[in-house]
């Protein structure tokens, strides 16, 4: 398993992603009899909703959105497994702007949950880096590689 030691700073455009949605906190997903995340993806990959989502862009990533924070990490929000498409009235909106942007190499689930670890240690580090909260993805461009992008605010 491979994660990048340090994040990267990248400005993202706005775009959308449409899948199938859900709304938890990371207290209730750690629990596996109320977990949705996992839950989410398997109905994506079971239902194939990859290949039936109308407005579908050439976008051949696979995403996982974190939007409509009520909060901080505690918080609870919406998580979103999908693709990215033009539009649509179930689309979830990814904000342009600064992320910070960490990635990962290896076997799943167990690689992806190491970054996000590494995200959480980090921002426990770097108390002068604000977080967004508004829109924070995860982009796969295959089945063992995950970028994860943190929404940030720069002064």
């Amino acid at each position: 398993m491979q994660t990048q030691s340090q994040p990267q700073l990248r400005r993202v455009d706005a775009f959308n992603v449409a899948g199938v949605s859900g709304r938890t906190t990371h207290r209730n997903d750690s629990d596996p009899g109320a977990a949705q995340i996992g839950a989410l993806w398997d109905r994506f990959f079971d239902e194939r909703v990859y290949e039936k989502t109308p407005h579908r862009m050439n976008d051949m990533r696979l995403f996982g959105v974190y939007s409509a924070c009520a909060a901080d990490t505690h918080g609870v929000f919406d998580i979103t497994t999908g693709v990215a498409v033009s539009d649509g009235p179930s689309a979830v909106r990814i904000e342009g702007g600064d992320y910070l942007v960490f990635t990962g190499q290896g076997e799943m689930p167990e690689m992806v949950l190491a970054v996000w670890r590494a995200i959480w240690q980090y921002f426990e580090e770097h108390p002068e880096i604000k977080r967004r909260y508004r829109s924070d993805f995860e982009a796969y461009s295959g089945p063992e590689q995950v970028a994860i992008h943190i929404g940030v605010e720069l002064d």
